[in-house]
């Protein structure tokens, strides 16, 4: 089975069409069709049934699609280590992180620039689900995000735990003449704006936990997943937002003032993540060997 006809079948099956397959393979429709043709017969099997003006795979065309997806990840694997070992630390770094992780990855830029200046980088941000699919996908190699996360399916480098912070702005009354630290029940009735994930649960659920565990709930406003945007409306004065200490080294801005929590006894986790046992290229095991010396 030549690879070349798996990757045909896997663009088809990606594009559901065999011309927009063509298309994006920049080879004419006839030829690709029969190579789907003589795939389906060495296999003897039907791959696609017709519906619509789309194709969808058979139960015998998904079965090939999981172990050629795996097969052409492996190939290309390959290629980008024997390349890397040849030409030394040179390409690209796909990595992504959280926002609220942003002070960790400009400290790994910085790092990799000073070092590595031949690095390029694709940088990715979304919350801790959206990055893990993007690992799992292979969009990116590395990830730095919070936690919780399903660590079983990932290897794992674990950052220092650290503090939420209240921040509010500088002019709301009642916090203006306060110093450098509050208790929760001074949030009592304050609006909030907190983060949250697209998906599963995450730094909210531990957040509002807090509040359930003193007795009283908290008056949220605003949801969102980007700690950036959460701080500007801060600032703007929309309300008082809980974000990870770290958070507020990455993201500057006036008009604000920071609390500790006296009585908050949660921490902010985080963790530098990679797939288990798939090949990492140089500047990506540069990144782990340093965050593990710093960590």
């Amino acid at each position: 089975m030549e690879t070349r006809r798996l990757r045909y079948f896997k663009t088809i099956a990606d594009e559901g069409q065999i011309t927009r397959a063509a298309k994006k393979l920049h080879i004419a429709q006839p030829p690709l069709s029969q190579q789907l043709k003589l795939l389906e017969e060495e296999l003897n099997v039907t791959l696609f049934e017709r519906n619509g003006r789309s194709l969808v795979l058979t139960e015998s065309g998904e079965a090939l699609y999981r172990k050629a997806s795996f097969i052409l990840n492996e190939i290309e694997d390959t290629i980008v280590e024997v390349k890397a070992v040849n030409s030394g630390v040179k390409g690209v770094l796909k990595i992504g992180a959280n926002k609220s992780c942003f002070a960790y990855l400009l400290q790994q830029v910085t790092y990799i620039r000073e070092r590595f200046p031949g690095v390029q980088f694709k940088i990715r941000e979304g919350d801790t689900y959206t990055l893990t699919k993007e690992i799992e996908e292979r969009e990116i190699e590395l990830a730095i995000l919070r936690l919780p996360v399903n660590e079983e399916d990932f290897s794992t480098l674990l950052l220092p735990p650290e503090p939420y912070m209240f921040v509010i702005s500088d002019e709301w009354e009642g916090f203006v003449q306060k110093g450098t630290s509050i208790e929760m029940k001074d949030l009592d009735n304050i609006p909030l704006l907190l983060l949250h994930r697209l998906s599963g649960k995450g730094q909210f659920e531990i957040v509002t936990n807090e509040f359930k565990r003193l007795g009283f709930t908290p008056n949220v406003v605003v949801e969102c997943p980007d700690a950036a945007m959460l701080l500007s409306l801060t600032a703007a004065g929309a309300g008082g937002t809980i974000v990870p200490r770290s958070t507020l080294e990455a993201f500057s801005h006036k008009n604000l003032k920071v609390f500790e929590l006296k009585d908050f006894h949660a921490q902010a986790e985080a963790a530098l993540l990679w797939a288990k046992d798939r090949y990492l290229s140089k500047p990506a095991r540069e990144v782990i060997a340093n965050m593990e010396e710093l960590y």
